[in-house]
């Protein structure tokens, strides 16, 4: 049982090392030398330094699963594998694509005779050890070619792994998730805030939050890993209040307005983010003015 694997970063790798522990074998590729350097020794895996060596040394209807950013990497990559590649293959795309772009290279790679299964995929640098929940989508051949290696890549032969529906809707899933991720983040750290700002209980957050982790109805592995960071007084301490978005809470939102399904959670946490970004700074500065304008009130100057 044999598969390639395009992007060796932090999911990428550990992805490798959780096959080959299973017992396939895993033929690797990332354009960085770093990254290659790195997955080098790992028992069951063989290293190319390009990708026409990974499809050559790969036997039989291959099987590719890329990890790498959306959008241009991803298509780019592709683009290069093609002349290499022949009917009946599998492209497997673990990245965090949308859902559209997935429906129409699953579409375009139909024409060419290949297979495609688009992989959402959660689990983050977890994964490894605890396994990765996979939500799939693809005809159900492409995922039965798939699936040995999903029953190895999740926590279990026959749990955290699903076939969604048809091409474009494990990405689809993965999206909605990633939303349904934002609006919880966003509450937890709100509520900690809250918490926290009433100095007179002196509550010990990270207590209280490993109390609520045993019969709560808010017990999560989200708190689970709030606890690990109300902990670390110092790192929290030192962190930035700034938050990226990977542009999956992006298209969830956009997904609410095209259905006319209200999703009032889920954008004000995008929005939140978008402020902790500074994208908020213009309209509170004019705010500060017209505040002033109407009523005199004064302008905190910058330092």
């Amino acid at each position: 049982m044999q598969i390639g694997i395009v992007g060796l970063g932090k999911m990428g790798a550990n992805m490798a090392r959780r096959l080959t522990r299973g017992g396939a074998r895993v033929v690797a590729y990332d354009r960085e030398r770093a990254a290659r350097d790195a997955l080098a020794g790992e028992p069951r895996v063989t290293i190319e330094n390009n990708l026409a060596n990974l499809a050559a040394h790969l036997a039989g209807e291959r099987v590719i699963l890329l990890m790498l950013p959306a959008g241009s990497p991803t298509q780019d990559t592709i683009d290069q594998l093609l002349p290499m590649l022949s009917s009946g293959d599998t492209l497997v795309d673990g990245g965090n694509a949308y859902y559209k772009d997935s429906k129409n290279r699953a579409l375009q790679l139909s024409q060419r005779g290949l297979r495609f299964v688009d992989a959402g995929v959660s689990g983050g640098i977890h994964g490894l050890a605890q396994g990765y929940c996979l939500m799939l989508g693809g005809t159900p051949k492409s995922i039965e070619i798939f699936e040995p290696f999903a029953k190895i890549l999740a926590p279990g032969p026959e749990t955290g792994w699903l076939h969604c529906g048809p091409s474009g809707a494990g990405h689809f899933a993965k999206m909605i998730h990633n939303g349904i991720e934002y609006g919880m983040m966003q509450a937890y750290a709100e509520g900690f805030a809250l918490l926290e700002g009433r100095k007179e209980f002196d509550i010990d957050l990270a207590r209280l939050a490993e109390t609520w982790r045993h019969g709560s109805v808010v017990r999560s592995w989200l708190l689970d890993l709030s606890v690990e960071a109300l902990a670390a007084d110092e790192a929290l301490a030192a962190a930035a209040p700034l938050v990226a978005d990977s542009g999956e809470g992006r298209w969830t939102v956009l997904e609410s307005v095209e259905q006319g399904v209200p999703a009032p959670v889920i954008s004000m946490a995008l929005m939140a983010r978008f402020s902790s970004q500074g994208r908020s700074d213009f309209a509170s500065r004019l705010l500060a003015v017209l505040r002033a304008r109407f009523g005199g009130h004064a302008v905190t100057r910058r330092s």
